[in-house]
């Protein structure tokens, strides 16, 4: 059988996690086993953080609707219903921009409910 030299391949698997393990505390970026393992965890952490940062962000804007709301006397489900009833279709990133940003158009949009 003829011998295969794979040094070219296997070098550039290893740098490729290497470089992927660059900043991770002490040996775990430095030898290929354990920089292996940890790549492979801080891949999976960051899919799982993708789908976290949605709800998160979500929850955010939520609970500034709430507070919003409160000050007119309702709470976030009467809003939201009032919302559908009244068929406005804004979501809620948008809604907790306006009671941040601009309270006279937020008023009016709860003005527009409450009728």
């Amino acid at each position: 059988m003829t011998r295969v030299k794979r040094g070219n391949v296997a070098r550039k698997r290893r740098k490729k996690i290497l470089k992927l393990a660059q900043g991770f505390k002490g040996s775990q970026s430095a030898l290929f086993r354990t920089a292996k393992q940890q790549v492979l965890k801080a891949l999976k952490y960051s899919y799982i953080g993708r789908k976290n940062k949605k709800r998160d962000y979500r929850r955010l804007w939520i609970t500034r609707i709430n507070a919003a709301v409160h000050n007119y006397g309702m709470t976030y489900n009467q809003f939201i219903c009032s919302l559908k009833n009244a068929q406005i279709a804004i979501n809620r990133k948008m809604l907790a921009q306006l009671a941040i940003m601009d309270q006279l158009a937020f008023e009016a949009i709860i003005k527009l409910t409450s009728l």
